[in-house]
């Protein structure tokens, strides 16, 4: 049977591995562990599992075993820095996370193993003037911390929507990942105070310290990065790691002076109070052309019922109007940039901005339109991929 993944081709009845269509000579043991993790894709493989298969259940030194794993690496194209094939899940073992086609394999995503949370439990913040942040947490590790675009996220629907579920469950397999919504919108209070992104930044920290935790990652999408980034460079002492999806620097009025109609608004302003309607559909879709389009409209109704078509039409012209040039020098973790590079809503330029100015930051570009990643497409894999193996360094 032929196991293709990557550029190569496994095929465990002539016991062969070709890489680029030339054959690629390995040792039995070698091809043993290669043809384990194909077999196991998007499932973690313990050193256990590892030993008791390739090994026979024999003692073997960690040495013969890192050999082992470096040279199946090395023959799929792959190495310990990028792990864009074999990725190391820290004290537990190993995980093939690129996708895989041939017989019997239909979903090769990775998927959380041992005691998967079926139920969240949501609690709240306070914050200095009186308002109620909800949060929530879930698995266990170095922790993260997420901004999600503002105004559009809602703790208790996400949770049943599958790409963001999914991703969810990645993370948490890793790291203790702290996610909440937004003053104004989701499960907080929807009485809002202040749109501006210090605001948000603070709101954080109240978050941090109700959960008890000093110092953490943090995980930004899209518009979210605004506060992520106002968050890690006026409190570097709380932020061990920056990661951005989709993020930018200055906001679409910025970069273009004479736009005089923001497209997206008007969907916004036209759609909102209408339930399940093709106007946030087409805003939605914007943002993903590429698809699979089956969790788009679970997404846009969440977003629908997230806030008021008020709150989200203040928060969008703020976000228009907003650049974190100024900031990007303060902000002095490791930072990591996922990015499209057909992106048409906030365009590559953007995400370069962001990593010329934020000192030592690197940028992943992906070859999609889609401006965040979605479960089903090609490229969802790479991208849970780099970021997790981010998160976890």
């Amino acid at each position: 049977m032929d196991h293709v993944f990557a550029d190569c081709t496994l095929d465990d009845s002539r016991l062969t591995l070709t890489r680029g269509g030339a054959p690629f000579a390995v040792e039995p043991k070698v091809f043993d562990l290669i043809h384990l993790l194909v077999r196991h894709a998007g499932d973690l493989v313990t050193r256990e599992r590892m030993i008791e298969e390739v090994w026979g259940g024999r003692i073997v030194s960690d040495s013969a075993i890192s050999a082992c794993i470096a040279s199946a690496r090395k023959a799929v194209g792959d190495d310990g820095k990028t792990q864009k094939v074999i990725r190391t899940i820290a004290r537990r073992g190993l995980m093939l996370v690129a996708p895989v086609r041939g017989a019997g394999f239909t979903d090769t995503a990775p998927r959380l193993q041992g005691d998967i949370q079926e139920t969240q439990r949501i609690r709240f913040a306070a914050t200095s003037d009186g308002h109620r942040i909800a949060y929530s947490m879930t698995g266990s590790g170095p922790a993260v911390v997420r901004f999600t675009p503002n105004m559009t996220n809602d703790l208790e629907a996400e949770w049943h929507i599958p790409t963001k579920r999914r991703m969810i469950d990645a993370i948490s397999r890793q790291n203790l990942l702290i996610r909440s919504d937004t003053l104004g919108s989701g499960q907080s209070d929807r009485r809002v105070a202040a749109l501006d992104f210090d605001s948000q930044a603070d709101h954080i920290c109240r978050v941090l310290d109700a959960a008890g935790i000093d110092r953490t990652a943090v995980l930004s999408e899209s518009g979210g990065v605004l506060a992520a980034i106002h968050l890690a460079a006026r409190h570097p002492d709380r932020v061990t790691k920056l990661a951005i999806i989709g993020g930018y620097a200055d906001g679409p009025n910025r970069r273009a002076a004479s736009r005089l109609v923001d497209p997206i608004r008007t969907s916004i302003d036209a759609g909102w109070d209408q339930s399940h309607g093709g106007f946030l559909m087409g805003w939605v879709s914007s943002y993903c052309p590429e698809g699979p389009f089956d969790d788009l409209r679970a997404i846009t109704e969440m977003a629908r019922q997230a806030t008021s078509k008020e709150t989200i039409l203040a928060i969008r012209d703020r976000l228009n109007a907003a650049s974190v040039v100024p900031l990007l020098p303060g902000v002095q973790c490791p930072t990591l940039l996922l990015h499209a590079r057909h992106d048409a809503v906030h365009p590559l330029e953007e995400a370069q901005k962001l990593a010329a100015g934020i000192p030592n930051a690197e940028l992943v570009v992906f070859e999609t339109a889609n401006h965040l990643p979605l479960a089903g497409h090609p490229l969802w894999n790479a991208y849970v991929a780099a970021l997790t193996t981010f998160l976890a360094e």
